[in-house]
Order: structure tokens, then C-alpha cells, then sequence
């Protein structure tokens, strides 16, 4: 049995991964990550549009800053989030900007003098001020009230990606790559590390650590049609449920993004309707002004995809072979700013289509994009059942995507959380020691061992690429943008029958090592359990929240589900998950539920609404009457809601304002 000792361990080596861990080897600690791949092949690369921050250099910024942020967020989520998490987030976003920057990151910038850009499908004229020439700059992005979308071209997952791992390059961060996390070690109490495989050679390995963070990011594979990397199977969670301890919160909020190509399913950027694309029917008709008159395509991701799904169920979809879809029509940027600013859509359209986006429009259509649910956190990154157990980025439910995220909010997420989490990371590994317990590291070495033992040993006949295939049907056709319970219920079933099927599994390749079968094998039932804890969670929420659209239970309903799901497995031989709800408490919260801006206001009050409106009423009028007009920002937020950063990120950030002649450079 080989055993790995560090300080940090880092499950995933994207860029929330990776933030964790510098962070960590930041303070001397030993760090060590593991990844499917090379890091720089991670999914973080594949991200196109941007990284929300509330700079405020553009002219479309101005005004711009962390309570536009928030708001622009809480409602995103639709009153889903933690909003102290939400205000951690908005406060560190700009530092993270900032902090790329200096790794690096080649952010677009602005250039002084007039530019043109095409707003609502007009061409705009506007004019950036001399002071703002060479600031990173903010393109226009669903759900927000300010450009605040930081980006380099299309490419802007790529451009951090490379930034942040030459980074850990640059400090001899170890990540052992093509290795697995198969099991997670514990005591029921506290983790010690995982079991991992090395899928070349097939040796199982100890990987013990004073902490162990999850960056593993999200389970969009459970579906048969996903913008995610074929990597995106949700083994982090799933390891993470089989502890029979640690809880997954939020499962059942996985979004579907609008604009995917049709038939691969690979994601053209929301820049494309930031920077003033349309969507339009079969007729070439532009009908999202139809649905949402002032958003239009510009409306939160969720509500955009259920709006194109409606209008296609109208018969407005364009036919094809692959199904109906929409068109997306980015024709009149014109073809210096698409080969500019959406050069890699253009080589997406080239090469998987034989489409020129300058000439021609782009097929689309809504495809699984995101999860919002993930292994359930504390503010700090910690797991509350599993002491030293860590979770970051979409892997993890922190939260603060609740029920819908913002796009740019991801990127964003993954940088900002990983500063965060990180020092809570470090301050962990310098607070606790490793322990070793050999009886219990080999215990759990072996149970792996045994499983797969059993795999090539086994004289079964299922197939788990039909087992897989199959799951991905029922997950797409019956757990989608629109869910009801009848379909619901089918899905249950139909998953229980594939998890019992999944025992009976007979592989036709039996080597141990670089054995692609075996390794399917492995993940099937585990992606099984995981697709179960979404579909059981979306069928026990009687409401709509988000991208959580029940057609039988259309109303958002705060008085009953203004709470998170929290889901845990009961014991290896269940066929469902353990469900029970974390009260999101109306009483904390500084922004209470209220009207997203879409569609009918049709929510179910909470009774708490009333009650926190009005004593955030009277905090108001105390502090109005104690300061008048100008209410220190930091006296106002401690009333309304204390929230903390480590001490490294809590000062104040820096903005341009509009001065008497010019902008001013403020605090």
C-alpha cells in the first residue's frame, strides 16, 4: 500500500483548485493536487465570456460597486444564496481582477475617446473617458444592472487558467496528473485524505493530508447534451456522498444555458448577447422582447432558456435533424469585433458547423451548462459534518449561486472562493496535525481494491456504456429545464432500475491498468447515486426557484422552500438519498425576497418578509437620523448584515468616480 503525505491535498486542478493551492504553499505548507489531466487542460479553460468584478471603468460601469453587485446576485439566485457568502464574494471580486492581472491575465482594456457597440440592436456611440484609457474594461452580461464582465477576447477561461497554473509552476506546486480520487478517508468525523487510483497504471494510492479540499467541479455529464468536458462527472460529490456524512446541498439547481450549438452542444458565449446578438425563430423573428420587453436576451440565463423553450413548444423552432432550435444572430456586430472579441465562437462555428457567424446565423438551442448544488460548505469552505474536509468552486454548494447563477459569476467564483477558502485552508493545516491511522487508511484501501476485484473478476454481462447512456437519457429528458411529477417519478424509478442494474456489471476488458472499461466502471454507480440526489431533490421541491421550473408548481414559494435541500446517502446498499432542508433564515438576510423582474410576480410571501422589511425600515431611519445623508458604508453594512474576509482582503476597493471636470480615481 503506498501512502502520500502532505499538508494541503487539492482534489481538481482547475482554477479553484489551483487557488487553494497557492494559497496554501503562500504560507510554507507542503501542497500537493491531483488531477484527471493536465491542468491546463481543465474545464476552467473552456470558460468564454468573463469574470464578474464591480470595477466601474466603463462608461456602462459607472456607478458601479458592491451592493449593485449583490443585488444584481441575490436576485440571480432568486433569494436561494447565503448573502453573507454573496457579499464576501462581491467585496473580494475587484482584488481578484486585480490580483490576475498581476499574474498575467491580458484583460481587454479600455481606450480612450468613442467607440461603437450595438445596445438593444442599435448602434451606440459611446465615449470612455481619458482617465479610464488602460483600465480593464466590462462587457455587458444577463441579470445585471452595469457592464461589470471582465473578459480577454472569448477566451477568458483560457487567458486565467494558464495565469494561475504558471503561477503554481512558478512555486513548484506538485500535481500529480491522470490520477483519480476514488474514495474519501475518514473516521466519520474527520477526513484524512482519499484513495485514488493512477488510471495508467492502475496502483491504488493513500493520499493523506492535515486537509483536503474538493475542486473537482460540476456533474454536467449526468446528461446526455452538456457544454461540459467529458471530465464533468461529478466523482467529487459522489465521493463525497458515499462518506454516508458529508451532505450535498442543492442538487436538483443544475442550469441550462440558451446558447449552445446545435447538435454537439458546445456553448457559444453570453458576450454573444452582451455584445448584441439576438436570438431569433424560424420566421427570423427577434422574440425575446415578446417575453421579457426590458431585458430581453439580456434576461437571467434561467428565465432566457425557459423563454426559448416555450417559444419553440409554439412550433417557432427551426426543424432539423437533431430537433428543433433557434437561431442566434451575431451577424450585426460585423467582422472586426467578432474575429476581435468573440474569435473563439467564430472558430467554433467554422469548425464544428462550416458557418461563417460574420454571414450566417448561429443554430442554438438550451443544453446543461451549470451546478449550482455541490458538497455543502460553511462560509469558510469547510464541510460542517467532516472537519478538514474542503470544497471549492462548482464542485461545492458555498453558496452563492443558490438557485440560479449570473454568467461571469463562475469565473468569478472560482478565483474568489479559492482566496478565500484558501486561507481558511492554510489556517487549518497550521492549527491541526496529520493523523495516520494505518488500521483505518488500509481499511478503505482494500474496500476500493475489492470493488475493483470484483469488476474484472465478474462473469456479468451489463454493459455500462448502455447503463451510462441510458442514465444520461433519463436525466435529459426527464429532469430538464421544465420538470413536473409524473416525469419526475419516472426518473426516480427509472434510476433506481440502473443503480441495481449497475451491480451486475461484467467488464470485457479485464486488465487493471489503462483500462478506459474499468474506469467507466468505477464511475457509473457513483454518478448514479449523484443523478438520484438531483432527481429525488427535484421531485420533493413543490415549487419553481431559478432554474428549478416545476410546470405542476409554477409559483416560487418562500413561506414553505425558502431553504437549501440537503442530501446524504443512508448506506451502500440504498436505492435513494436521505433529504432533508437547511431554513435560509428571512431574519439575516439584508436584501428579503422580493420581485426578480420576470414575468408575473406570482411568489408566496414568507411571513418573515414583512417583519425584516420593516425593521430594516427602522435600522434606516436610526442611522439617518444619527449621520443624515452620509452613513459610513461600514456602519450601514455592519447593521444590516456583518459579513468577514480574511484580513488580507478587507480593505476598501478602489473605483473611478465622475469628478466636476473628469473621473477621479476614489476609494
Amino acid at each position: 500500500m503506498k501512502i502520500i503525505y502532505t499538508d494541503a491535498l487539492v482534489v481538481g486542478a482547475g482554477l479553484a483548485g489551483l487557488r487553494v493551492a497557492i494559497a496554501a504553499k503562500e504560507r510554507g505548507l507542503d501542497t500537493l493536487v491531483l488531477s484527471l489531466i493536465p491542468a491546463k487542460r481543465s474545464h476552467s479553460c473552456a470558460a468564454q465570456g468573463g469574470m464578474q468584478a464591480s470595477l466601474g471603468n466603463a462608461v456602462k460601469g459607472m456607478g458601479d460597486d458592491e451592493d449593485v453587485h449583490f443585488q444584481d446576485t441575490v436576485k440571480g439566485s432568486d433569494w436561494g444564496c447565503d448573502q453573507q457568502v454573496v457579499r464576501m464574494f462581491t467585496h473580494c471580486a475587484p482584488k481578484a481582477v486585480r490580483e490576475l492581472a498581476n499574474w498575467g491575465v491580458p484583460w481587454s482594456r479600455i481606450q480612450k475617446g468613442e467607440r461603437e457597440v450595438i445596445v438593444n440592436a442599435q448602434k451606440v456611440t459611446l465615449t470612455e473617458a481619458e482617465a479610464a484609457h488602460g483600465l480593464i474594461n466590462a462587457r455587458d452580461f444577463g441579470g445585471t444592472k452595469k457592464w461589470r464582465t471582465c473578459y480577454t477576447s472569448d477566451g477568458t477561461g483560457h487567458s486565467l487558467l494558464y495565469a494561475v497554473d504558471n503561477k503554481a509552476i512558478s512555486m513548484d506546486i506538485a500535481v500529480h496528473e491522470r490520477v483519480e480520487a476514488l474514495s474519501i478517508i475518514h473516521d466519520g468525523k474527520r477526513c484524512h485524505g482519499v484513495v485514488a487510483r493512477c488510471l495508467i497504471t492502475g496502483e491504488l494510492r493513500a493520499y493523506l493530508g492535515k486537509s483536503t479540499t474538493i475542486a473537482t467541479g460540476g456533474y454536467g455529464r449526468l446528461y446526455a447534451v452538456s457544454t461540459n468536458a467529458v471530465i464533468c462527472e461529478g466523482i467529487g460529490q459522489a465521493i463525497a456522498l458515499e462518506t454516508g456524512v458529508a451532505s450535498l446541498g442543492n442538487m436538483e439547481a443544475v442550469q441550462f444555458h440558451p446558447t449552445a450549438i446545435v447538435p454537439v452542444g458546445i456553448l457559444t458565449t453570453e458576450g454573444c448577447r452582451g455584445d448584441g446578438g439576438l436570438l431569433r425563430d424560424k420566421d427570423g423573428h427577434r422574440f425575446m422582447p415578446d417575453y421579457e420587453p426590458e431585458k430581453k436576451e439580456l434576461a437571467s440565463r434561467d428565465v432566457v432558456s425557459r423563454r426559448m423553450t416555450e417559444h419553440m413548444r409554439k412550433g417557432k423552432g427551426v426543424d432539423s435533424p437533431y430537433g428543433p432550435h433557434l437561431w442566434l444572430d451575431i451577424t450585426l456586430l460585423g467582422r472586426h469585433h467578432i474575429e476581435t472579441n468573440l474569435r473563439e465562437v467564430k472558430e467554433i462555428c467554422e469548425y464544428f458547423l462550416g458557418i461563417d457567424p460574420v454571414k450566417e446565423w448561429i443554430p442554438v438551442r438550451p443544453t446543461q451548462h451549470y451546478s449550482m448544488g455541490g458538497i455543502r460548505t460553511k462560509a469558510n469552505g469547510e464541510s460542517p459534518q467532516l472537519a478538514g474536509l474542503f470544497s471549492v468552486g462548482e464542485a461545492a454548494c458555498w453558496d452563492m449561486h443558490g438557485f440560479n447563477r449570473l454568467g461571469g459569476n463562475s469565473l468569478a467564483e472560482t478565483i474568489v472562493a479559492g482566496m478565500i477558502v484558501g486561507k481558511h485552508v492554510a489556517d487549518f493545516c497550521e492549527q491541526q496535525s496529520l493523523v495516520v491511522d494505518s488500521e483505518l487508511v488500509a481499511k478503505q484501501v482494500k474496500d476500493v481494491e475489492q470493488e475493483i476485484t470484483a469488476l474484472i473478476e465478474s462473469d456479468k454481462s451489463e454493459s455500462v456504456f448502455e447503463i451510462k447512456k441510458a442514465m444520461e437519457s433519463i436525466m435529459m429528458d426527464y429532469v430538464g429545464i421544465f420538470r413536473n411529477g409524473p416525469e419526475l417519478e419516472k426518473a426516480v424509478a427509472q434510476l433506481q432500475a440502473l443503480l441495481l442494474r449497475a451491480g451486475n456489471i461484467g467488464l470485457s476488458c479485464k486488465k487493471r491498468h489503462a483500462n478506459p472499461e474499468l474506469v467507466e466502471a468505477l464511475r457509473v454507480k457513483r454518478m448514479l447515486k449523484v443523478a438520484l440526489t438531483v432527481a429525488c431533490g427535484a421531485l420533493a421541491r413543490t415549487e419553481s426557484r431559478g432554474a428549478h421550473a416545476r410546470e405542476d408548481f409554477p409559483q416560487r414559494n418562500d413561506k414553505d422552500w425558502l431553504n437549501r435541500t440537503l442530501s446524504t446517502w443512508p448506506d451502500i446498499d440504498a436505492l435513494a438519498p436521505t433529504l432533508t432542508y437547511e431554513a435560509i433564515d428571512v431574519m439575516t438576510m439584508e436584501l428579503p425576497p422580493g420581485y426578480r423582474g420576470y414575468g408575473a410576480d406570482n411568489a408566496v410571501a414568507h411571513p418573515d418578509t414583512a417583519v425584516r422589511e420593516a425593521q430594516i425600515a427602522q435600522l434606516m431611519t436610526e442611522l439617518s437620523a444619527e449621520y443624515g445623508d452620509n452613513i459610513p458604508k461600514h456602519i450601514k453594512q455592519a447593521a444590516l448584515m456583518a459579513f468577514s474576509v480574511p484580513s488580507a482582503y478587507q480593505g476598501d476597493n478602489q473605483r473611478l468616480r465622475m469628478g466636476p471636470e473628469a473621473w477621479e480615481y476614489k476609494s
